[in-house]
């Protein structure tokens, strides 16, 4: 099973890697060096394989955490099935609602930020972004707990 734990800390890396590099740097420079309307479409062009990169790495990782068995795969495998979870939400619920609203925003840059679709898109875009940052936090969690050396078991009589 040394392949399973190997394939684990890989795909809990990438899936950490990827989110972080999206989330901290390109999507910033996007919205740096674009205007917010063009920014906006780049990423909405990305999101769809954003989350399906996420939710790759995700079940890798759940899938190779199950082959281990073991204590230490309890905690681990509860926060991988929240954050598949939280990502499948994104993917299948946030993300389609937001495209669909976008496409009824002639420009973010024109538009009033008032206007009652923009309001909705901001109540979304809030959302998706706490969702992001919790899976971004649990995935270094999670690669933090998987780097910590295995507890030896002490010698006591009854178990």
């Amino acid at each position: 099973m040394r392949i399973a734990t190997v394939i684990y800390h890989l795909a809990i890396t990438c899936w950490l890697g990827g989110a972080a590099l999206f989330t901290f740097l390109l999507t910033p420079i996007l919205f740096k060096a674009y205007s917010r309307d063009i920014a906006g479409g780049i990423v909405g062009v990305l999101f769809p394989g954003y989350f399906r990169w996420g939710l790759a790495c995700g079940a890798a990782a759940l899938i190779c955490l199950l082959l281990t068995k073991g204590r230490r795969t309890i905690v681990p495998g509860a926060m991988l099935t929240v954050m598949l979870a939280i990502t499948a939400a994104q993917a299948f619920i946030i993300e389609p609602k937001a495209a669909e609203l976008k496409q009824g925003i002639p420009s973010f840059e024109t538009t009033p930020s008032d206007h009652p679709l923009r309001v909705q898109f901001r109540k979304l875009h809030g959302i998706s972004a706490v969702a992001n940052l919790a899976v971004i936090g649990a995935g270094a969690v999670l690669v933090i707990l998987s780097s910590l050396p295995a507890q030896k078991k002490k010698d006591v009589p009854f178990p």
